[in-house]
């Protein structure tokens, strides 16, 4: 147990958190990830799109599967799916999502307004796997409405082995700063382990937050993108080390990896499912923007190569040549 929940966590993010980002993240240091949001219905229904959340590479354990849905049922026949995929380290339940038409489901944040409910998942859960549960959630719904302590609370008493505190209510979504003086204050109420989430974009941050009392570690999201040295950075700020950020060359490896993976999962995809994987390959560098700017940020010209990723049909092979002249020049 104690080897799976480590002081550096990337997040689960939609869209971000894929597999090969995942295993760039680890391979520099972190020491638990999770998958994108993973409907329970939709694994109960044996969809392709919600199952393919479920692949994972070599090389990226230990990961969570990151579950959302209202119904213990559903959980509970997730677990038992999960459990024999033989590939994960622990079920985390979503209870934070604000997203609006996750919510509407009763999933999600919405999960904050009956912590019972939450409870019932839990047990649901834990009766189906000898994985340990946790769950991932903020600090409340709004101010004053549904806020963390209860769900932490009961989340314990069924048996949650920690918590994920995001720092921002779910009427704020993903804006303005993350209050982790609430994490924190919650984590020492909470009889079990809190990690705090939310607005952490540096060693020094993480550094600050794992100095306060009542905080187990730092779940590290956004912050990571374009920059999964992060992790590294944090491990040496905590055992007092230097260290040294990457240059230009280091960075268009990573960029060039990462890549290059999401690429192949795409085009795997399309292949099984009797597409184009060319147009796969398009779709692949199109999602990858996000990371490719952020890994390019400060260079010249990064939006235009964003601009040209998006008008047409685009290899890999050509984005990471034009990446190049944009990190090293000539050389």
């Amino acid at each position: 147990m104690k080897g799976i929940f480590q002081p550096f966590v990337l997040a689960p993010m939609a869209g971000l958190a894929t597999s090969p980002f995942r295993r760039i993240c680890r391979d520099r240091g972190s020491g638990l990830s999770f998958t994108e949001l993973v409907s329970v219905e939709g694994m109960k229904r044996g969809l392709t799109r919600t199952l393919e959340y479920l692949e994972t590479l070599p090389g990226e354990s230990p990961v969570g599967a990151h579950l959302f849905g209202e119904e213990p049922a559903a959980f509970a026949e997730a677990a038992r799916r999960i459990e024999t995929l033989g590939r994960f380290s622990l079920i985390d339940i979503n209870c934070g999502c604000p997203v609006p038409k996750v919510m509407r489901r009763g999933a999600g944040a919405a999960l904050m307004r009956r912590p019972g409910r939450i409870a019932e998942i839990i047990r649901a859960v834990r009766g189906e796997t000898s994985l340990p549960v946790t769950i991932k959630t903020r600090i409340g719904i709004a101010p004053g409405e549904s806020e963390a302590e209860p769900v932490i609370g009961q989340a314990a008493q069924a048996g949650a082995k920690a918590v994920f505190l995001h720092g921002r209510y779910a009427a704020r979504r993903h804006g303005g700063p993350a209050d982790l003086d609430r994490v924190a204050q919650a984590g020492l109420r909470s009889p079990i382990p809190v990690y705090a989430n939310g607005g952490i974009a540096s060693a020094a941050a993480a550094s600050a937050v794992l100095a306060r009392p009542g905080v187990a570690g730092v779940m590290i999201g956004r912050g990571a993108i374009g920059n999964p040295w992060l992790f590294a950075a944090c491990r040496a700020a905590a055992a007092g080390r230097e260290w040294t950020p990457p240059g230009p060359e280091e960075i268009l490896a990573a960029l060039s990896e990462h890549l290059e993976l999401e690429t192949a999962r795409n085009r795997d995809r399309a292949r099984r499912r009797g597409l184009d994987p060319d147009r796969a390959e398009t779709i692949a560098c199109r999602a990858f923007i996000p990371h490719l700017i952020a890994y390019l940020k400060g260079t010249p010209r990064a939006k235009e190569l964003r601009r040209r990723i998006c008008l047409g049909p685009v290899r890999a092979s050509a984005v990471v040549a034009e990446a190049r002249l944009l990190l090293v020049g000539g050389q």
